[in-house]
């Protein structure tokens, strides 16, 4: 299990993790989200190791980890770090990457195990090209090869998937999260993307300003959120008095719509005019205005602009 107890630490007099605290079970994979800055990569780092703390505490089974003052090689053997500039040997193939701190003593095992991840993260085809030859997506994946080599028993990402194509993305997550739970390996993953968030981690925490603000289920996280912030993670939201709706509600008390959760009926105190549409597949997203306010909802169809209609919440 890993252990954070109340850390903190700054860049020179900039405190940009404030004492945060949380623990992870083994095999969990748990997910950060957050805007850009607010310390999510940095709290990567610190987890294994490449920072000091100005604070606190961080522990895996009962043993400290700890930074560069007690280790003159940050990191421990047990844990595995992929950052988002991937650090492969440019002048070496995509096997040799992979193959790189796996031992030679058995070279058959070593082949058969470099194969099987590079089939994994579908990058077999380039086995024997060198890595400076590679795009931005496809060094990604080998990177992602190369850090579940050894099999860790808790692996950092920072960002795994950005530069990999949306065609790929799916399968190619699908792939790597199946294998880690298969092998019970502890992954925690700093992201941007939603759909990471909601489909493959069990917990869900939730980084601004360099503090934990939220830290549940990916599906509590979502459908009960706390504030805008949080409900704006994953995609537009609407904030709204709840009296537009429930005419027993506070005049005070707002409520938080996602777009999907508010649809046009025959009339209602929220009139809105339509101002803009996308094509979403199966789906229009309309963004229309109220009281100068833009207000998003999904439709089944496409609305003509300047169409007014009413809204209310999917009950």
């Amino acid at each position: 299990m890993l252990e954070l107890k109340s850390i903190s630490f700054s860049y020179l007099k900039d405190i940009v993790i404030k004492n945060i605290s949380f623990t992870i079970s083994k095999g969990n994979n748990v997910a950060i989200i957050g805007e850009s800055g607010c310390g999510k990569s940095t709290l990567l780092k610190l987890i294994y190791g490449l920072y000091d703390l100005d604070e606190g505490e961080i522990w895996y089974n009962d043993k400290p980890i700890l930074g560069p003052k007690y280790n003159l090689i940050p990191g421990e053997d047990y844990i595995k770090y992929l950052a988002q500039d991937f650090d492969l040997m440019p002048y070496i193939t995509v096997e040799e990457n992979v193959g790189k701190f796996l031992s030679n003593i058995y070279k058959d095992k070593k082949k058969a195990r470099v194969a099987s991840l590079l089939e994994m993260v579908e990058m077999s085809e380039f086995a024997k090209v060198k890595a400076k030859y590679l795009s931005g997506g496809q060094q990604q994946r080998v990177a992602l090869a190369r850090v579940l080599a050894l099999e860790p028993e808790l692996l950092l990402l920072d960002e795994p998937f950005s530069q990999i194509d949306s065609f790929r993305k799916n399968n190619l997550q699908r792939n790597v999260f199946n294998y880690l739970k298969e092998k019970q390996i502890s992954c925690i993953i700093a992201t941007h993307d939603s759909a990471e968030v909601l489909s493959f981690s069990d917990k869900t925490i939730v980084m601004r300003n360099g503090k934990v603000i939220a830290v549940d289920t990916p599906k509590i996280v979502y459908e009960n959120p706390s504030s805008a912030y949080i409900a704006s993670l994953f995609g537009e939201v609407n904030e709204l008095p709840k009296y537009y709706f429930d005419a027993f509600a506070p005049k005070a008390e707002v409520g938080l719509f996602y777009p999907h959760q508010l649809h046009v009926v025959e009339n209602s105190k929220l009139e809105v005019v339509v101002k803009q549409t996308y094509f979403k597949g199966n789906h229009y997203l309309i963004e229309s205005t109220f009281e100068k306010k833009t207000i998003f909802f999904d439709n089944n169809f496409d609305l003509k602009l300047g169409t007014k209609v009413y809204l209310a919440p999917i009950v």
